[in-house]
């Protein structure tokens, strides 16, 4: 199995891409690769840009990413409720190739913050949104408390709760 695993986030310090390479550290039976967003940065969607540049190649290269992929799992950073501006815009972009932007892949969401929220306006957006942009979505997971439930020396959830409950939402993509 390949799984295509990246953070909704463009920050170099992101908890979300510290969780979500965890996440895919517990699949010792697949290929995954870890993206970042940063490297796929493309001027703000309008239909003017559209127009004058097509469908950019960072567009078309994350899109093809998701098509070679057996599964994806994201993790979203939390901007004022909503999804982080880069990974809306990308998204944006991805869209306009394909409605579909998915294409039918089992996903996991994940979702973090340091607040106790965990993130989870913008983990019930994407949750609510997936189905219609083909995503066959697997589970879910919001994580409070970063700072408190995840050892950044360790890289892993040191909750055992949570932990627990990542495995399982990880189990659900073989």
């Amino acid at each position: 199995m390949k799984v295509l695993a990246f953070a909704a986030s463009t920050s170099t310090q992101s908890i979300n891409k510290q969780l979500v390479t965890y996440a895919v550290s517990m699949l010792a039976d697949a290929t995954t690769e870890v993206i970042d967003l940063n490297d796929y940065a493309l001027p703000v969607f309008s239909v003017d840009a559209e127009q004058e540049l097509g469908q950019p190649e960072n567009a078309v290269r994350f899109f093809n990413k998701i098509g070679e992929a057996d599964a994806v799992v994201i993790s979203f950073a939390e901007h004022n409720g909503s999804y982080s501006a880069a990974y809306k815009n990308l998204f944006d972009w991805a869209s306009r190739i394909n409605q579909k932007v998915f294409q039918g892949k089992k996903m996991v969401l994940l979702a973090t913050s340091p607040g106790p929220g965990g993130a989870r306006n913008v983990l019930a957006q994407a949750e609510n949104s997936c189905p219609f942009f083909n995503g066959d979505l697997k589970a879910t997971l919001s994580v409070p408390l970063f700072n408190d439930n995840f050892d950044t020396e360790a890289g892993k959830l040191s909750n055992e709760s949570l932990d627990a409950q990542m495995a399982e939402a990880m189990a659900t993509l073989r």
